[in-house]
């Protein structure tokens, strides 16, 4: 019987660190409602904003060369 392929290990999820400011009276409110839902503030951010993410991340920005008060000489051929 011939000998089964290895799997290839799985690359390990990167995460970065985001630090927001809250005021003590956005915190205790935040921590209630978690509480409410059985849940972790982070987890309750991490949910709200999940689906404003998931739309950009294929997103290609484009920067303009071109000056927008950019004079328009000869753009049109001249008859």
């Amino acid at each position: 019987m011939p000998r089964r392929k290895a799997r290839k290990k799985r690359k390990p999820v990167r995460y970065k660190t985001i630090i927001l400011k809250v005021t003590t009276r956005q915190k205790r409110s935040l921590e209630r409602f978690a509480r409410s839902r059985r849940s972790t503030p982070n987890k309750i951010i991490k949910k709200a904003i999940r689906p404003l993410m998931e739309n950009y991340t294929n997103l290609e920005i484009n920067k303009n060369t071109e000056k927008i008060n950019q004079l328009k000489l000869f753009d049109e051929a001249i008859p």
